[in-house]
């Protein structure tokens, strides 16, 4: 048997076709990160008017959701990428549930009944729409 000796492999990700789609994975954050924003924005202003305080849940809830979203994506790409071991990969996942996931959830608990299911809306309305964009791009094909 013939072993070859030299330098392994590099198995490098990013190459041709691969740079096109992170290309278009991360368009596809931003954009769903900026309509989340413009149309959670526009919901709280039109629910802070009938109540002021429902539409401060669901831009904490957003707000919350987007930065959970981003934070998302970069654990995974950092894990994918091999610059972050499993165990530092969980621990900062238990940490980005607990900081981010529980301020929707003191800001809903402050109001009526249904004020964390509007936070909680606002907080899954980013990945909601990431997954239907998602979809309908993987429906269109290359």
């Amino acid at each position: 048997m013939k072993v070859l000796e030299g330098e392994p492999e590099n198995c490098d990700n990013t190459g041709g076709a691969d740079r096109a789609e992170l290309h278009a994975f991360h368009a596809r954050i931003r954009s769903v990160a900026s309509r989340s924003s413009l149309l959670l924005a526009g919901i709280a202003i039109l629910m802070a008017l009938r109540s002021p305080l429902l539409g401060l849940d669901l831009a904490i809830g957003g707000i919350c959701g987007i930065v959970n979203m981003l934070l998302i994506v970069r654990n995974n790409e950092r894990l994918l990428a091999g610059r972050r071991s499993r165990g530092v990969y969980g621990l900062n996942n238990v940490v980005r549930v607990v900081g981010i996931g529980v301020l929707p959830a003191v800001a809903g608990i402050t109001g009526p009944p249904w004020a964390l299911a509007v936070s909680y809306a606002g907080f899954f309305a980013p990945l909601a729409s990431y997954a239907i964009g998602l979809r309908s791009a993987n429906r269109r094909g290359p």
